[in-house]
């Protein structure tokens, strides 16, 4: 009788733990930012990429700059992925490129350089 009451208690707590992640193994409330590349010629780009990705689902948070044509988002992974977000700027007529940690330090070592 002990070990079948063990083993129900085992099953439920493997079954919680399950239903306590989403189905793709990310935390329900974890979020991520991600920062991208992002040709952008205008305040008009700039509007319209804020306007629409902002809306997108997941996003919780999103910043871009003209300057540096970088467009930082941060999403819900259990919501959206990094590549529905680089489909949601080309639906919109933009080629995001995700910047890693590598391209961001040679993005500050070269700012206000010439070549």
């Amino acid at each position: 009788m002990k070990n079948k009451f063990g083993f129900i208690l085992v099953a439920f707590l493997v079954l919680f733990s399950v239903n306590a992640h989403s189905k793709n193994g990310v935390e329900k409330n974890s979020k991520q930012t991600v920062l991208f590349s992002v040709p952008m010629h205008c305040v008009s780009c700039k509007n319209k990429i804020e306007k629409n990705i902002a809306f997108e689902k997941g996003v919780t948070d999103l910043k871009a700059d003209l300057s540096s044509q970088t467009v930082s988002v941060t999403f819900k992974p259990d919501k959206n992925t990094i590549e529905g977000l680089i489909a949601a700027f080309k639906k919109i007529g933009y080629d995001a490129v995700v910047i890693t940690d590598t391209d961001t330090k040679n993005i500050e070592s070269h700012q206000g350089r010439q070549h």
